[in-house]
Protein backbone atom coordinates (compact mmCIF):
# COMPACT_ATOMS: atom_id res chain seq x y z
CA UNK A 1 0.00 0.00 0.00
CA UNK A 2 3.44 2.05 0.27
CA UNK A 3 5.81 3.00 -2.85
CA UNK A 4 8.00 2.76 0.27
CA UNK A 5 9.63 -0.74 0.87
CA UNK A 6 10.55 -0.50 4.11
CA UNK A 7 7.65 0.80 4.99
CA UNK A 8 5.71 -2.46 3.97
CA UNK A 9 8.31 -4.59 5.89
CA UNK A 10 7.43 -2.76 8.97
CA UNK A 11 3.54 -3.12 8.05
CA UNK A 12 4.23 -6.53 7.39
CA UNK A 13 6.05 -7.24 10.72
CA UNK A 14 3.24 -5.05 12.67
CA UNK A 15 0.64 -7.31 10.97
CA UNK A 16 2.19 -10.56 11.94
CA UNK A 17 3.13 -9.79 15.49
CA UNK A 18 -0.93 -8.74 15.87
CA UNK A 19 -2.16 -12.22 13.95
CA UNK A 20 0.23 -13.92 16.65
CA UNK A 21 -1.02 -12.27 19.51
CA UNK A 22 -4.85 -13.82 17.60
CA UNK A 23 -3.95 -17.11 16.95
CA UNK A 24 -2.48 -17.56 20.98
CA UNK A 25 -6.16 -15.94 22.17
CA UNK A 26 -7.95 -18.01 19.92
CA UNK A 27 -6.42 -21.22 21.40
CA UNK A 28 -3.62 -21.97 19.05
CA UNK A 29 -0.46 -21.02 20.88
CA UNK A 30 2.11 -22.95 18.40
CA UNK A 31 0.49 -21.57 15.59
CA UNK A 32 1.46 -18.37 17.27
CA UNK A 33 4.62 -18.90 18.26
CA UNK A 34 5.99 -19.78 14.28
CA UNK A 35 3.74 -16.89 12.99
CA UNK A 36 5.76 -14.35 15.47
CA UNK A 37 8.47 -15.80 14.86
CA UNK A 38 8.97 -16.43 11.11
CA UNK A 39 6.57 -13.99 9.80
CA UNK A 40 7.81 -10.79 12.45
CA UNK A 41 11.40 -11.90 12.71
CA UNK A 42 12.55 -13.74 10.17
CA UNK A 43 10.92 -12.55 6.69
CA UNK A 44 11.18 -9.22 7.68
CA UNK A 45 14.79 -9.68 7.81
CA UNK A 46 14.81 -11.53 4.54
CA UNK A 47 13.23 -8.61 2.84
CA UNK A 48 15.44 -5.60 4.32
CA UNK A 49 18.47 -7.76 2.95
CA UNK A 50 16.63 -7.80 -0.19
CA UNK A 51 16.02 -4.21 -0.40
CA UNK A 52 19.45 -3.44 0.62
CA UNK A 53 20.17 -5.02 -2.60
CA UNK A 54 18.16 -3.24 -4.72
CA UNK A 55 17.98 -0.28 -6.88
CA UNK A 56 15.90 2.26 -7.52
CA UNK A 57 13.48 2.34 -10.69
CA UNK A 58 12.25 5.15 -12.79
CA UNK A 59 8.70 5.87 -12.01
CA UNK A 60 7.55 5.50 -15.42
CA UNK A 61 9.39 1.89 -15.55
CA UNK A 62 7.38 1.31 -11.83
CA UNK A 63 3.72 2.22 -13.43
CA UNK A 64 4.63 -0.17 -16.68
CA UNK A 65 5.41 -2.69 -14.28
CA UNK A 66 3.28 -2.46 -12.11
CA UNK A 67 0.73 -2.49 -15.34
CA UNK A 68 1.99 -5.69 -16.40
CA UNK A 69 1.38 -7.20 -13.15
CA UNK A 70 -1.92 -6.45 -12.69
CA UNK A 71 -2.79 -8.03 -16.22
CA UNK A 72 -0.51 -10.81 -15.11
CA UNK A 73 -2.48 -11.43 -11.40
CA UNK A 74 -6.30 -10.23 -12.52
CA UNK A 75 -8.03 -13.99 -11.70
CA UNK A 76 -5.30 -14.58 -8.81
CA UNK A 77 -8.38 -14.07 -5.91
CA UNK A 78 -10.24 -16.68 -7.95
CA UNK A 79 -7.12 -19.19 -7.97
CA UNK A 80 -6.74 -18.70 -4.40
CA UNK A 81 -10.46 -19.29 -3.54
CA UNK A 82 -10.92 -22.67 -5.49
CA UNK A 83 -7.62 -23.56 -4.01
CA UNK A 84 -8.96 -23.04 -0.50
CA UNK A 85 -12.02 -24.65 -1.53
CA UNK A 86 -10.53 -27.63 -2.76
CA UNK A 87 -8.18 -27.66 0.27
CA UNK A 88 -10.34 -27.50 3.29
CA UNK A 89 -12.54 -30.05 1.20
CA UNK A 90 -9.94 -32.66 1.03
CA UNK A 91 -8.30 -32.21 4.30
CA UNK A 92 -11.75 -31.90 5.65
CA UNK A 93 -11.51 -28.91 7.94
CA UNK A 94 -13.91 -28.20 10.22
CA UNK A 95 -16.23 -24.68 8.99
CA UNK A 96 -17.46 -23.93 12.01
CA UNK A 97 -16.23 -24.94 15.56
CA UNK A 98 -12.86 -24.75 16.05
CA UNK A 99 -11.18 -27.62 17.93
CA UNK A 100 -10.85 -27.59 21.43
CA UNK A 101 -6.64 -27.51 22.50
CA UNK A 102 -4.68 -30.03 22.47
CA UNK A 103 -2.44 -30.37 26.20
CA UNK A 104 -1.18 -33.33 25.76
CA UNK A 105 2.62 -33.98 25.76
CA UNK A 106 2.86 -35.56 22.08
CA UNK A 107 3.56 -32.22 19.32
CA UNK A 108 3.20 -34.53 16.44
CA UNK A 109 -0.18 -35.19 17.64
CA UNK A 110 -1.25 -32.00 17.80
CA UNK A 111 0.25 -30.55 14.71
CA UNK A 112 -0.83 -32.89 12.23
CA UNK A 113 -3.77 -34.23 13.75
CA UNK A 114 -5.69 -31.24 15.35
CA UNK A 115 -4.06 -28.75 13.86
CA UNK A 116 -4.17 -29.12 10.30
CA UNK A 117 -5.45 -25.55 9.35
CA UNK A 118 -2.96 -23.69 10.94
CA UNK A 119 -0.08 -25.63 9.58
CA UNK A 120 -1.26 -24.81 6.30
CA UNK A 121 -1.34 -21.58 7.20
CA UNK A 122 1.67 -21.43 7.99
CA UNK A 123 2.96 -23.24 5.09
CA UNK A 124 1.27 -20.60 2.68
CA UNK A 125 2.43 -17.85 4.81
CA UNK A 126 6.29 -19.52 4.26
CA UNK A 127 5.71 -19.35 0.29
CA UNK A 128 4.77 -16.17 0.49
CA UNK A 129 7.76 -15.17 2.24
CA UNK A 130 9.80 -17.23 -0.58
CA UNK A 131 8.00 -16.07 -3.62
CA UNK A 132 8.27 -12.45 -2.64
CA UNK A 133 12.13 -12.65 -2.15
CA UNK A 134 12.20 -14.38 -5.17
CA UNK A 135 10.33 -11.39 -7.07
CA UNK A 136 12.34 -8.92 -5.89
CA UNK A 137 15.62 -10.62 -6.67
CA UNK A 138 14.56 -11.07 -10.56
CA UNK A 139 15.55 -8.97 -13.20
CA UNK A 140 13.39 -6.98 -14.88
CA UNK A 141 13.16 -7.79 -18.22
CA UNK A 142 14.41 -5.49 -21.01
Amino acid sequence: MTVRLIHSVVGLAITSAIVSVLMYRLGSPLAAVFELSVCSGLIPVIFITTISFTQRVSKERLRQRRRERLAKFLYLPLILIAAWLTLSHFLKIPQVDLPIPYCGPDVRVMLWGLRRLDLLGQVVILLTGVFGVVILFKEPDK
